[in-house]
């Protein structure tokens, strides 16, 4: 049996920097408190220690990790807490040094109730302990781990919030890529279409409309906010947005009120080849310029990478068919979700533990594989194409200045989306049986990679650009 993974979990909306290091902790901190309150220890915490370990400790200030944990205390929602409101809750915090615990109770909170320890724990490199206490006694200690992506498991419980898949539950259960392949070629349908069906036994068929729908406006409203903002980064590399001045010399002098509208306008634009990979490279750079400020994004798979599917959709919506609609964006999405899980459920996501590899290489091979059956291609070359995509970023590190989602995790999104569309165009020109290397196993070789890789390139600023490259001269 394998583990069951839905496209919403692989698409989950929130706020940037990091799915890991951000979301990830932030959604641990809401679940410590739902199991302060189911063992009648929420009324009785008065004061609160938070540990950090790993990775989470090494580049958490730069993740904006501490944050996350404030926030998620205080009850908010990453997935509907309007940003403007964020600076608020945390300057309040900061200024009071009192933290309304699930808005329900204060709570003393100082800068030192967050503690970071280099340290790693055995199971992971994203590690977080939550402590409370009672009149000076520990009456909760909770350990989490965040895994990549915003998912979390709790130590010695692994597996708790996780579906086995089945013959008896799920028409289709998918552990490797090949499985996948063969559905489509036994049945004679797409790879969206065999996602779907496994889909619709957890959730009705408008459900599953509505939340891709908002997945999509949450991807169109973020890229729309990135090319319409400028000015410089926060986090002190003083990093000077780019998204702005490439859109505004590639969109002239078109108008347009809203995202919807502004995406027609684009069609309306030169297209030569050069416009083309600027156009590419602004999307990605657009998403992931509004993730590195604490914007709202689509993990896709997390969200340093999260500007490599829009793109590569917004791609295919603004040059390759001016005709294309929800129906494009839905089997593009689905199709996406699975590539990813298939490398979740078999390597990982998580550049804490795998390099960026985990998290650009990965978005890559799902926007290649996603483009390629809109593209017309068939399973078997849509599984090709993620391979390839993948195939060129293998040991690829993830070294960030400062732990900074932003050099060169930014630009990288770019190289990801361009990337994942050459893959595209080589797999459609190929046929998959000539093929020497399978996605599964350069899936298998990932993972291999990811094992022998040095800790100092796993998301810990230890090594690589972030050595090299040193905060104070930039």
């Amino acid at each position: 049996m394998s583990q069951f993974i839905s496209v919403f979990d692989m698409l989950k909306i929130g706020v940037g920097p990091s799915s890991s290091h951000t979301l990830g902790p932030w959604r641990a901190a809401e679940q410590w408190i739902l199991q302060l309150k189911e063992n009648n220890n929420f009324d009785l915490v008065d004061a609160i220690q938070v540990d950090l370990y790993g990775s989470l400790s090494l580049t958490g200030k730069g993740h904006a990790t501490d944050l996350a944990i404030q926030l998620g205390l205080s009850g908010a929602d990453p997935e509907y807490l309007p940003i403007e409101n964020i600076a608020t809750i945390i300057d309040d915090i900061k200024e009071k040094k009192v933290l309304s615990l699930n808005g329900e109770k204060e709570v003393p909170f100082y800068k030192e109730s967050i503690v970071f320890n280099r340290a790693f724990l055995p199971f992971h490199a994203n590690g977080i302990t939550f402590r409370g206490f009672f009149n000076g006694d520990e009456i909760s200690t909770q350990t989490y781990f965040s895994i990549g992506g915003g998912f979390i498991v709790q130590e010695n419980d692994h597996l708790e919030e996780e579906i086995e898949i089945n013959k008896k539950n799920f028409p289709f259960p998918i552990n490797r890529a090949l499985q996948l392949e063969e559905y489509c070629e036994k049945e004679n349908l797409l790879i969206s279409d065999i996602v779907l069906l496994n889909e619709l036994e957890l959730n009705s068929a408008e459900h599953i409309d509505k939340e891709l729908h908002r997945i999509w406006d949450t991807m169109l409203e973020c890229m729309h906010t990135g090319c319409h903002t400028e000015g410089r980064l926060p986090g002190g590399l003083n990093v000077k947005r780019r998204a702005f001045d490439t859109h505004k010399k590639l969109i002239k002098d078109t108008s347009y009120t809203n995202p919807k509208e502004w995406l027609t306008a684009i069609r309306s634009t030169e297209v030569k080849f050069r416009e083309i990979l600027k156009w590419v490279s602004c999307f990605a750079l657009s998403v992931n310029e509004v993730n590195a400020a604490l914007g709202r994004v689509v993990t896709a798979p997390t969200n340093g990478s999260a500007g490599v599917i829009p793109a590569v959709l917004m791609y295919y919506m603004v040059i390759e068919n001016h005709e294309a609609d929800f129906s494009h964006v839905k089997k593009f999405l689905l199709t996406a979700g699975e590539i990813g899980s298939v490398f979740k459920k078999n390597a990982t996501i998580s550049a804490a533990m795998g390099g960026c590899q985990a998290e650009i290489g990965v978005s890559s091979a799902m926007a290649a594989a996603a483009l390629t059956e809109l593209l017309g291609g068939t399973a078997a070359q849509c599984l090709s194409a993620a391979e390839i995509a993948m195939e060129h970023h293998l040991g690829l590190t993830c070294d960030p200045i400062g732990g900074l989602v932003q050099v060169p995790c930014i630009e990288r999104n770019s190289m990801g989306a361009i990337k994942a569309i050459h893959a595209a165009e080589i797999a459609l020109e190929t046929d998959p049986k000539e093929a020497l290397v399978h996605l599964d196993s350069v899936i298998d070789t990932m993972w291999e990679t990811a094992k022998d890789m040095n800790k100092n390139y796993k998301e810990t600023s230890e090594g690589g650009l972030a050595v090299t490259v040193r905060i104070v001269d930039c």
